[in-house]
This record gives C-alpha cells, sequence and structure tokens, in this order.
C-alpha cells in the first residue's frame, strides 16, 4: 500500500496569493509591471556592464553576476504565478515543482553568497586600497563567483535529494503561490524529520555566514569612513554602503523571517507575504539601489547614448 500510495500525486495545486477573484487581474497586472522592470533593469545592467570598458573591475563584475541571478531566480517564480492569476486552476506537476523548487533554491543561496562576496570585494576597497588589485584579481573574483554558485547548487541538491524522498498522499494542495520547502513539507504524508534538519542546517550556514561575512566587512567598513577627515568622502562612502545594506537588511530580514522559524499554517500566510519581497521585488530594485545611484553608472549610459547619437 505504502508504495502505491507515493505515486498517487502527480501534480498540485498552488493556493497562490489570494483566493479572491477580485484581486486576481490586479495583482497579474502589478506583478507583470514589477517582472518586466526586472528583466529590464538586470538585463540592461549586464549588457551595460559587458559594452562598457571602465566598468570591468570587480565590483561591477560581482554586480553583473548578481544581475544575472535575480535575473534567474525571479524568472524561475514569476511566469508561472503570472499564469496561475489567470487560469481557472493553478496546477503544477510533479516533476515541474520539483525543477522549480530546485533552480529557485538555487539561485536564493547564490543571492546571499553573492551579497557577502559584494560586500568582501567593498571591505577591501575602502580598508586595503593599495592591495585592492592585487586581492581582487580576476582570477580571484572568478574563483569567489564560482563558488558563489557552488554552493548555491550543492544546497539546491541536497534540498531536492531530501524532497524527492517525500511522499504525498491524497493532501495536494500547496499553501503558497510556488513550490517551496515548507509549504511542501507541511503536505507530506510521511515523516519529513530528516528534511527539516537538513532545512534548518543549510538554512542558518546560507543566512548567518553571509551574513557575519557581510557585518564583519562592514564594521571594518565604517571604523575607516570614520578616519577620513574629508565631509564629503565620507558621504560618498557611506551612501555607497546605505545602499548595499539597505538591500542586505531586505534580502536577509524577509529570507530569514521565511525560513527561521516554525512551520505552521499562520506562520505560511505570512510567509508568503516575505517571500513576494526577495521573489519579486527585491530583483527589481537592486539595479536602482546599487546601480542607478551609481555615479559610474550613468557616466556609461551616457558614453553610450551619445555614441548612438554619433552613429546616426
Amino acid at each position: 500500500m505504502a508504495e502505491d500510495n507515493q505515486s498517487i500525486v502527480t501534480e498540485f495545486t498552488l493556493a497562490g496569493l489570494t483566493d479572491k477573484p477580485e484581486l486576481q487581474i490586479p495583482l497579474f497586472l502589478l506583478f507583470l509591471g514589477i517582472y518586466l522592470l526586472t528583466v529590464l533593469g538586470n538585463l540592461g545592467m549586464i549588457i551595460l556592464i559587458v559594452l562598457s570598458s571602465h566598468l570591468h573591475t570587480p565590483m561591477y563584475f560581482f554586480l553583473s553576476s548578481l544581475s544575472f541571478i535575480d535575473l534567474c531566480y525571479s524568472t524561475v517564480i514569476t511566469p508561472k504565478m503570472l499564469v496561475n492569476f489567470v487560469a481557472k486552476k493553478n496546477v503544477i506537476s510533479y516533476q515541474e515543482c520539483m525543477t522549480q523548487l530546485y533552480f529557485f533554491i538555487a539561485f536564493i543561496i547564490s543571492e546571499g553568497h553573492m551579497l557577502s562576496a559584494m560586500a568582501y570585494d567593498r571591505y577591501v576597497a575602502i580598508c586595503n586600497p593599495l592591495l585592492y588589485n592585487v586581492t581582487m584579481s580576476y582570477q580571484i573574483c572568478s574563483w569567489m563567483v564560482g563558488g558563489v554558485y557552488s554552493m548555491g547548487f550543492i544546497g539546491a541538491t541536497i534540498h531536492t535529494l531530501c524532497m524527492l524522498k517525500v511522499v504525498f498522499c491524497k493532501a495536494n494542495k500547496i499553501n503558497h503561490y510556488f513550490c517551496d520547502l515548507f509549504p511542501l513539507l507541511e503536505i507530506a504524508c510521511s515523516s519529513t524529520f530528516v528534511n527539516e534538519i537538513v532545512l534548518i542546517c543549510l538554512s542558518a550556514f546560507n543566512i548567518f555566514i553571509p551574513s557575519l561575512i557581510i557585518l564583519g566587512s562592514y564594521i571594518f567598513i565604517i571604523a575607516s569612513i570614520l578616519h577620513i577627515k574629508s565631509t564629503e568622502g565620507r558621504f560618498k562612502a557611506f551612501s555607497t554602503c546605505s545602499s548595499h545594506f539597505s538591500a542586505v537588511a531586505v534580502f536577509f530580514g524577509s529570507a530569514a523571517f521565511m525560513y527561521l522559524q516554525p512551520s505552521s499554517v499562520n506562520s505560511m500566510d505570512q510567509g508568503k507575504v516575505s517571500s513576494v519581497f526577495y521573489t519579486t521585488v527585491v530583483p527589481m530594485l537592486n539595479p536602482m539601489i546599487y546601480s542607478l545611484r551609481n555615479r559610474d553608472v550613468k557616466l556609461a549610459l551616457n558614453k553610450l547614448f551619445q555614441k548612438k547619437k554619433f552613429h546616426k
């Protein structure tokens, strides 16, 4: 009987963000707009960094990688969510669900570690500027980015393999708008003890380790900034750090609220709200808060437009 039960669920029903019909179309238009801005912002940032030779520095190398991650994990979630807003039945097959889960986890873990790599880059630039070119060479930056993606895909592989061993019986309604770990574990009809231990351990590692690196980097950065005699120099350094730190706070705060709390129906309903921030809003905001306020990026945009006018 156990073997028969394992093959019962071939598809899941997604509860979505709301069950109110009158909100489906407004939410569809809202998230469509957010997704289009996300694609345009992140794709535009990647193209701008590739085309502008003076942006070929470690800082912008990490920024382009972050934009790629934001574009990818937003694309893993949002298109399916948009379809569900206008579809009569919010259905996702078992295979699609596990695939979505795998790539979402891979990119969301990579995002956290990429933010810590960017914080370390700023630490070296501000605290050890004379050694910056040696410490942050192209080879070292490539290894760092490779390590970021490796941690993301290794973590995703472990989580997904554990989830594939979970048995789903008659309950197949996921109380979320995409396939995530806690909502799936909620409807399991087999023991999820191993999954929960793995979830707590990996979530703690992938949240606390990057957070500690970011916090440590900023402690040294602030200490160095306070030694700057020029008021203008201090303001410029603080403004750069505040943009990065605000995005870090939103991303890690919403992720921690979702993954570092006991699983329950009420917490899952609240978790949907925090999930919206790091799955849709943060990828849209990152190009603006990291780059559009940056003088180098504005200069690169102006040069690009001037070239187009000159060729015309």
